[in-house]
């Protein structure tokens, strides 16, 4: 969709309307319409892709409304529609034509919707009503400023798609190739059960062709179905990592239907699988050295970019953020082999050694759906790049029942990852016990 329109000269106002949950928790990708666009990400030429930059509309006491109008012919009614925010620069509630459709604590962690009951044929308005949190305890650490809105847009996707994925180039035991492990997750928005084939290929760094394969699957109607890979690759060696430099190979996700190619999703993804085991990260059997420090992105990719080379200059070699970064941050880590241990977007350091219940906000159990929504969406983000070797619920926040809770789910699907928490001080939810594995990574704090 290329077209843009005014807004509306005239806007409803919101108050009191009570949200909907249609945030989506998945891995963060944009489907293009051709091969040649997707190698080459050109956003541009995608025919259903539109990004989304709103406008002032009204200010009334401390509530900003910004909007934008999106024009929906009525054949892209018939889409599944998503909407990612990222940089909204405050807390806010997202609107679709005067339904609210999500309230938004966590201004750090880009967040993607599903709007698609919200949108009609013709004019739609998109707004969000920028406010102050309601959680402001968990953000004590500033963010970096940005362009607002940056990377946000709004994308129709087939009602028979892809929705999600998780990929993996696993050593085998000789470690002289790869098994691809890959799950495809299909969705289907229809009423009625529909078939669709999904493949992928795979590339190596050099450009080489090492393997494709394709999975027809009939999906009930209102529901998901994942297809199932795993395939040696040859062409890959242990003899090819390079901890400063590891190779990334080009995989192509796509769709079929009655003969015709729908969407492609390019990745990049590294060979190897890190292991943590005794409380030390390995990689080809070999013990990672890590030398941490607290970074977060920069204002852009091209400072970002230059900032890293600094960094590794200085023998620095995993970093850990203090929330959720910008997709291009952990491209950026794959491609340069920084080692990342992601971090959720909480930060509540007030009262943080007060253990009574509501003392401080880690063991205040009205929040805890707040502290495991922001560990979702740090988590599901991030997963798949190959520099992510560990999780983080949070820093500074002291201990209590939600990050009890928040670990407890982080464990229930990473099962290979370790999970972090620097203020367990000793207690269960934390892989790393209070010693000196812990002060290993505890040293990028000073």
């Amino acid at each position: 969709m290329k077209r843009l329109i005014a807004l509306f000269a005239l806007l409803s106002t919101w108050t009191g309307v009570h949200a909907q949950t249609n945030e989506v928790f998945r891995s963060e990708f944009v489907p293009f319409d051709t091969r040649d666009d997707a190698a080459e990400l050109l956003r541009g030429n995608i025919a259903h892709y539109e990004e989304y930059k709103p406008q002032v509309i009204q200010r009334q006491g401390d509530v900003t409304t910004v909007g934008q109008v999106v024009e929906v012919p009525l054949a892209l009614t018939d889409r599944d529609v998503y909407l990612h925010l990222e940089d909204v620069g405050s807390a806010y509630t997202l609107l679709v034509n005067d339904t609210a459709v999500a309230e938004v604590e966590d201004d750090r962690t880009p967040r993607e919707f599903f709007i698609s009951p919200y949108i009609r044929p013709g004019r739609n308005a998109v707004m969000l009503d920028l406010r102050p949190s309601k959680t402001p305890q968990l953000q004590a650490n500033a963010p970096v400023a940005r362009e607002r809105y940056a990377n946000s847009y709004l994308i129709f996707q087939h009602r028979l798609h892809i929705d999600d994925y998780t990929i993996a180039l696993v050593p085998d035991s000789t470690g002289n190739f790869a098994w691809l492990e890959l799950d495809i997750v299909v969705s289907n928005s229809y009423g009625s059960e529909e078939s669709i084939s999904a493949g992928y290929d795979i590339y190596d760094p050099k450009g080489k062709l090492l393997d494709y394969g394709t999975r027809e699957v009939t999906v009930p109607g209102g529901s998901r179905d994942t297809l199932h890979f795993k395939r040696p690759v040859y062409g890959t060696g242990s003899n090819q990592w390079d901890e400063a430099k590891q190779p990334l190979y080009k995989v192509t996700l796509y769709t079929k239907r009655n003969g015709i190619l729908w969407e492609y999703i390019p990745l990049h993804i590294g060979f190897g699988r890190t292991e943590f085991r005794d409380g030390r990260f390995y990689r080809f059997g070999l013990e990672l050295l890590l030398r941490p420090k607290r970074y977060n992105a920069a204002a852009d990719e091209k400072t970002t970019a230059a900032e890293m080379k600094k960094l590794k200059a200085a023998n620095i070699n995993t970093l850990l953020p203090e929330y959720p970064q910008p997709h291009w941050f952990y491209t950026l880590c794959d491609r340069m082999g920084f080692y990342v241990i992601d971090c959720a977007a909480i930060n509540a350091p007030t009262a943080r050694d007060d253990r009574s219940v509501g003392g401080t906000p880690s063991n205040d159990p009205q929040l805890v759906g707040e502290y495991i929504r922001r560990v979702k969406a740090m988590y599901y983000r991030s997963r798949n790049h190959t520099s992510i070797i560990a999780f983080l619920l949070g820093y500074d926040s002291g201990n209590g029942y939600n990050m009890y809770k928040a670990y407890e789910w982080l464990k229930s699907v990473e099962t290979e990852k370790p999970v972090f928490y620097f203020d367990a001080d000793g207690e269960w939810n934390s892989d790393i016990a209070d010693g000196e594995g812990l002060q290993l990574i505890r040293i990028s704090q000073h």
